[in-house]
């Protein structure tokens, strides 16, 4: 299922949440965000409307390792060749940058780049005391690197990130914005399971797929 409609369900519950929760501007503002971004979180571990924007800062990355590879086995060979001098911290340079720009795929950048996110988000997480901080950047940090519509579309990971919802509502001082969670988080879920892939709600101990028509 396309990420907008994700999207749209998300911010549709976060709204529902605002409207049977004490209305206010910072309370309806933080159940759509917490709603929106929960409905998002579990295609992390592929590319979706959160990590998407940065597949074009991957293939730049990728284009500058091997430019730069290039670049300095140039420089490497005409320091040699015009001057007889050979540095060989540069040529190990040149052959570290043009191996990752080769080997690396625009994918694998941009999941490093999402665990990036995830690392900072951590010790951002630990700087403060802010567990539910800490949780979340593990997640983020962690998932890229799994399987599509793996572990992330479980209910072991509902229930993870249940805990991080109960962390910021305890954080935010917001009564239901760890329900708001868990709910956009399920949305997510219960709409790939109406799509013909499915989701194996409980693997890796059943590898059984839910889905439609049901069987």
């Amino acid at each position: 299922m396309k990420g907008t409609t994700h999207l749209a369900i998300g911010a549709a519950i976060g709204v529902v949440a605002a409207a049977t929760h004490p209305i206010t501007v910072t309370n309806a503002a933080a159940f759509i965000l917490v709603a929106a971004f929960s409905a998002l979180s579990a295609d992390l571990d592929g590319t979706n409307l959160l990590s998407g924007k940065l597949s074009k800062a991957a293939r730049l990355i990728r284009v500058l390792m091997l430019w730069g590879g290039v670049f300095a086995a140039g420089a490497t060979a005409y320091l040699y060749a015009a001057k007889a001098i050979f540095y060989p911290y540069l040529s190990i340079a040149a052959a570290v940058l043009l191996l990752l720009g080769l080997i690396s795929s625009n994918g694998a950048i941009r999941n490093g780049l999402v665990s990036l996110i995830g690392a900072v988000l951590l010790y951002a997480g630990y700087a403060i005391g802010q567990g539910w901080l800490m949780g979340l950047g593990l997640f983020v940090a962690w998932v890229p690197w799994l399987n599509h519509r793996g572990l992330t579309h479980t209910v072991w990971a509902v229930i993870a990130w249940g805990a991080i919802g109960w962390g910021l509502e305890r954080e935010l001082g917001i009564d239901g914005i760890m329900t708001t969670a868990i709910c956009g988080y399920v949305s997510h879920l219960v709409a790939d399971t109406l799509t013909p892939s499915g989701v194996k709600w409980l693997y890796p101990l059943s590898k059984r797929t839910f889905k439609l028509p049901f069987g």
